[in-house]
């Protein structure tokens, strides 16, 4: 059992060097946190459907992914979570307009604490595709800053048990840890 969290920026081969990682291999869950709330998602989850194996299981759940893996009886030996990014995102905007940092801090460690509790007890691999919002500027709207905030949070959360972080820059894989 181990615990692999696939990190960089946007469109730098995250989900791809997820998939790559696992092959072919039979008994995959992959867990989709996107919603298709316009075409422009439609479309890239489309795209995505394509990029997999169709015998692998999928499994959507936009939030409370923990709760998801647990009550899930597919017999997966390694799970793909894609990814943690939509999954922040999806948390942050069900709290409302009136949202603050440390509530959706919170509110995200409390998601992440659940996924890390299913990860042990299913005792599968585990792959977490995640993007690092962090390197670039402070965004200048207060929802933006809550998200980047509370994304960077969950990212150290679970990169500080992960036994693998990987950091995607121009799809080549460097490995931090």
């Amino acid at each position: 059992m181990s615990l692999t969290l696939i990190t960089g920026g946007a469109r730098s081969g995250k989900s791809t060097h997820a998939l790559n990682l696992v092959n072919e291999a039979d008994n995959v869950l992959f867990v989709a946190t996107a919603q298709a709330f316009d075409d422009d998602m439609r479309h890239r989850i489309a795209n995505h459907k394509l990029e997999r194996p169709s015998h692998w299981g999928t499994l959507e759940a936009p939030q409370q992914v923990g709760q998801a893996l647990t009550a899930n009886d597919y017999p997966a030996t390694t799970i793909i979570i894609d990814c943690l990014t939509m999954l922040t995102s999806n948390i942050i905007l069900a709290l409302g307009d009136d949202i603050d940092t440390p509530t959706a801090e919170q509110a995200i460690k409390h998601e992440i604490d659940q996924l890390l509790t299913a990860y042990q007890r299913k005792r599968h691999n585990m792959i977490i595709v995640t993007n690092e919002v962090g390197l670039g500027i402070v965004p200048a709207y207060k929802l933006g800053r809550i998200y980047r905030d509370a994304l960077g949070r969950a990212n150290q959360q679970v990169a500080a048990v992960a036994d693998q972080v990987i950091f995607m820059v121009s799809g080549i894989p460097m490995n931090v840890k």
